[in-house]
């Protein structure tokens, strides 16, 4: 009785642990669906960026935050408060480039991948692969044309898991046909 109790007091944990077990169910059909570990990594890619496009107003609204004035402040934004508010994670930023137009946000304890272990055969699956379209979905809403992809990932035994971003041009406002 106490268990329930004390697992009752945390609806965050609560929420994650099923938000974790729910995604885990989602890829494993679309593993039956598909069977091949590319379409199903760019089914996840595009299941992400319909989320990010959608979250991102989200975001905007309960961050109170600004547009961002570089690349810089924008990972910084996507570490330090995206991640968080919406994973309870701060990624660290590192790896940038000398161009300042590419950066590695560094996952050592993806909530994603919690009572995950990749089946055998899917060694080119990218389980989080998610991540990288809210990414690009979310960065695009912002006029940010990025490319996002996996460079390590915990799943397949490295020490942490790497997204690598790489900024691609700024977009312009694009109005609808036919309005003014």
């Amino acid at each position: 009785m106490s268990r329930q109790a004390s697992r009752a007091s945390d609806p965050r944990k609560v929420n994650g642990e099923l938000f974790t077990l729910t995604y885990g169910a989602l890829v494993a059909q679309l593993l039956r669906d598909f069977e091949d570990d590319e379409e199903v990594n760019k089914q996840l890619e595009k299941m992400g960026y319909n989320i990010g496009v959608r979250l991102i107003e989200d975001f905007l609204a309960r961050s109170n935050s600004g547009r961002c004035n570089d690349f810089r402040e924008t990972a910084d934004v996507i570490s330090k408060m995206a991640f968080k508010m919406y994973l309870g994670i701060t990624p660290v930023v590192s790896n940038w480039s000398a161009a300042g137009d590419e950066f590695s946000l560094l996952i050592e304890n993806n909530p994603l991948i919690d009572f995950v272990e990749l089946p055998d055969g899917h060694n080119a699956l990218n389980y989080s692969n998610l991540l990288c379209g809210v990414l690009k979905g979310a960065l695009e809403m912002v006029q940010m044309e990025v490319d996002v992809k996996f460079v390590q990932d915990q799943l397949k035994g490295d020490s942490v898991t790497e997204l690598r971003l790489k900024f691609v041009k700024r977009l312009e406002d694009a109005v609808p046909v036919g309005e003014d």
